[in-house]
């Protein structure tokens, strides 16, 4: 039997944080915002990353997200697919040129979120193709149109996830859900639609669904 994973959400750990994350996440946004408006090619490798955003609690910051390259594309994404990468440790760089070595031509998921090991625990990176508005990768499975794919960096059949990964992840996904009119029920599991185990038996769906349901 999977053990049982239970998300922290209370005062001391969201104070933790936000305070934790404060300056380094403004200090991202203010990068983010420039890299955009200069149009700099650093964008053509794997994307930005941002420090752990300043407030889980709020959702503050949480709209730098939508600061994409290309004008933000409100119609056409339809649900929201969360893999992980099934590695313990990995980077945008790392998970880019795995995936240039199967045939994409760079880091192929909208969005990575980083548990301490290759990235910053909680640190989220914007991937080009978000920031371009294009389609991510062919999930096996899938059946919708235009996915926004979502990797937790970490294998979630060997280990549980970090905190302030679930606590990010829900964040990230209710403000695309509620910013892009996607349905809670379009919201999916890697393994809700396909023969794979991602996100992996430690997962914590019920903490995820109650994270979801409180924002």
């Amino acid at each position: 039997m999977a053990a049982k994973v239970t998300v922290r959400t209370n005062a001391s750990l969201r104070t933790k944080i936000v305070w934790g994350a404060l300056a380094a996440s403004m200090t991202g946004l203010v990068g983010l915002l420039s890299i955009l408006d200069s149009g700099s090619d650093t964008l053509s490798a794997t994307g930005v990353s941002l420090s752990p955003l300043t407030s889980i609690d709020t959702g503050r910051g949480v709209d730098a997200i939508f600061n994409t390259k290309t004008e933000l594309n409100t119609t056409d994404w339809d649900s929201i697919v969360i893999v992980h990468s099934g590695s313990p440790a990995g980077s945008a760089e790392s998970i880019a040129e795995q995936h240039k070595a199967v045939g994409y031509d760079g880091l192929s998921y909208h969005f990575l979120i980083g548990n301490g090991t290759g990235m910053g625990n909680g640190e989220i990176h914007l991937g080009n193709r978000w920031l371009t508005q294009t389609d991510g990768a062919q999930l096996a499975g899938l059946q919708s149109n235009n996915p926004i794919e979502i990797c937790l960096i970490g294998n979630g059949d060997r280990k549980p996830f970090t905190d302030e990964q679930i606590q990010y992840l829900a964040q990230v996904v209710s403000s695309l859900a509620d910013r892009l009119d996607i349905p809670r029920e379009r919201i999916y599991l890697h393994e809700d639609i396909a023969p794979t185990t991602s996100p992996g038996r430690f997962f914590p769906r019920a903490s995820f669904n109650e994270l979801l349901g409180s924002l």
